[in-house]
Formats: C-alpha cells, structure tokens, sequence
C-alpha cells in the first residue's frame, strides 16, 4: 500500500514477490520487545534502550570474552573515544556491533 493524492487515500500497488520470509514460524516478537537496563560505561551508571535481540547478542559476546556485558559496553565505549574522538548514538553503535558480531 502507498499514499494517494491525500493522507487519507490509500492505493494498491502490485508488489514483488518476496523469496524469503524474514517472518519464518517460529519468529519470536518478544525479540522485538525494547528493554532498558541500566549498565556501567566506564565507572559511569546509564541506561540503554535495546530490542531483547541485541540484549541477547551482547549476553552471548560477553561470554566469549569471559566478562560482564557492562565489562563489553565499556570497551565498546572507551574504543569508539580513543580511535573515532566518539560517538553521537551509542545505542546505534551496539546494535551495528551486534550485527557485525553476527555476521562473522
């Protein structure tokens, strides 16, 4: 569906097909759910806001650094201001880090 000539008027447009489903059975929308949880950056206390997908990404990252996620998130912190001066969306750097760590 696309807008029309007005907000309210709705047309139909013949879409391709897709191939893949990213909604395969057993997709789980809690994973979709944002979660805040609060977190040491650094000796400093904050709060991030993350769908449970990331959240569990960086659960699994931690482990196999041997650490906490906080421990993580500081290191994700501390090098994004030492080799990139920081970063305006700190949220936006975990999750691009949580699908970099996926990928490979």
């Amino acid at each position: 569906m696309v807008y029309g000539q007005s907000e309210r008027e709705w047309r139909f447009v013949a879409q391709p097909a897709i191939k893949i489903d990213p909604f395969v059975s057993e997709f789980d929308m809690g994973l979709a759910r944002p979660l805040s949880r609060s977190v040491r950056l650094n000796g400093f206390a904050t709060c991030l806001r993350l769908e449970q997908v990331y959240w569990d990404i960086l659960g699994e990252m931690a482990t196999l650094n041997g650490c906490s996620v906080s421990t993580l998130l500081s290191h994700v912190d501390r090098e994004v201001h030492l080799r990139h001066g920081g970063v305006k969306n700190f949220t936006g750097l975990v999750r691009v880090v949580c699908v970099v760590h996926s990928l490979k």
